[in-house]
This record gives structure tokens, C-alpha cells and sequence, in this order.
């Protein structure tokens, strides 16, 4: 398992009642095409609400993380498929 903290950029789907799905991510130069959501749910820190994806590309798990408050994503965790 990696852990990783980066500023990355996420390409998502808007649904219904502000729901959003995210598509896409680009990782170190590399675009990823999410394959599989996983699990999803939400959490508050303070005052911030972060909305927390576990997500597959086929090759790796990922934890993506976003905060609508400060509309920003990162990325918390890889862990290698076997």
C-alpha cells in the first residue's frame, strides 16, 4: 500500500440531487479510467465535508477524496492489485 497526498485533477458525472460520480483521473501524467466505484460515503472534519471514493482502474485500488467546501481532490491511497 502507498499513500500519496496530491492536488489531482478528476473528470466526474453530475446526478441527481447534487450527487457526483467521478470518470477519471490524472495521475503523475497518466490518465486513469475508473472501472469500478466501490464504496463511497461521506464525513465532516469541522467544518469541511469530504466525500471519500474507493475506486478501481483494473490495475489498482485508489482512495480519491473530495471537498465540495474547497472544490478540491486528492488522493489519499494506492494499493496494488495481486
Amino acid at each position: 500500500m502507498r499513500e500519496v497526498v496530491d492536488d489531482i485533477r478528476v473528470g466526474v458525472i453530475h446526478g441527481p440531487g447534487g450527487q457526483i460520480k467521478p470518470v477519471w483521473f490524472d495521475l503523475q501524467r497518466k490518465q486513469h479510467r475508473i472501472q469500478q466505484v466501490t464504496n463511497s460515503w461521506h464525513e465532516k472534519r469541522g467544518a469541511v465535508s469530504l466525500i471519500y471514493f474507493h475506486v478501481s482502474d483494473g490495475g489498482a485500488l485508489y482512495e480519491l477524496v473530495y471537498s465540495p467546501t474547497e472544490a478540491h481532490w486528492r488522493l489519499e491511497m494506492i494499493e496494488a492489485l495481486l
